[in-house]
């Protein structure tokens, strides 16, 4: 409980901002600013881990979401660290209820930057090549984190639940558990495994991306 308040996890958002559903797991107040209970947000985060390690000793991938600029480099790091897909820009409506699609996308993306390497590229016009070049780059910004993902993820891995709404509610449709950092201003009821904590300071989402990405590591160790 130490090394979360001194990443700063305690701190909420203000009462007005709170939604109903945090009421439970509120400690105080101090400075207009709600205290998060870390006594119950170790118990919760204990439970989403030993998910984790679950969902590691079966293989299964775990997709990292985390589209604001807190988060993006932290869960791309995080995620490439232990080979699992991650979406850190626009998540895109249809990742997952429409995952054909986007596999498809990340095939032409992959066949087009070996392509590029191999050198069959140059067949083509200068201009056509800077075409594909661009076609490429707006391909790797969409699709590059999600190519470790072959098939649909056994979980989503969220920091901040509000703001990747999108995202929870569509694995919400397709039955896929969402793990989540998030704030008192989420709504709980519709995480699976919620971590209630700070999810805008850095050095929170950095404990807490850190702790997922141990439990994958232990539950990977177990197996093997």
């Amino acid at each position: 409980m130490e090394r979360m308040f001194e990443a700063g996890a305690h701190f909420g958002v203000s009462r007005s901002r709170r939604h109903p559903s945090a009421k439970q797991l509120i400690f105080g107040s101090k400075n207009g600013v709600e205290i998060l209970d870390l006594e119950k947000t170790g118990t919760h985060l204990a439970t989403a881990k030993e998910f984790v390690k679950t969902l590691s000793r079966t293989g299964k991938k775990i997709l990292f979401v985390g589209t604001k600029n807190e988060a993006r480099n932290i869960a791309s790091a995080a995620a490439s660290s232990i080979e699992m897909p991650y979406v850190v820009n626009r998540w895109l409506g249809g990742t997952l209820s429409n995952f054909p699609q986007i596999k498809k996308r990340i095939l032409h993306m992959e066949d087009l930057i070996d392509k590029r390497i191999s050198g069959e590229l140059e067949k083509y016009t200068k201009k056509e090549r800077l075409l594909i070049s661009r076609e490429i780059e707006t391909l790797e910004k969409h699709f590059a984190g999600l190519a470790p993902m072959k098939e649909l993820p056994g979980a989503l891995f969220v920091i901040d639940a509000k703001k990747e709404h999108i995202a929870v509610e569509e694995a919400t449709k397709m039955r896929i558990p969402v793990v989540s950092l998030s704030s008192s201003d989420c709504d709980f009821s519709k995480i699976a495994f919620p971590i209630p904590g700070n999810d805008a300071s850095r050095s929170s989402i950095t404990f807490f991306v850190n702790e997922i990405v141990q439990a994958w590591k232990d539950g990977k160790v177990i197996t093997e």
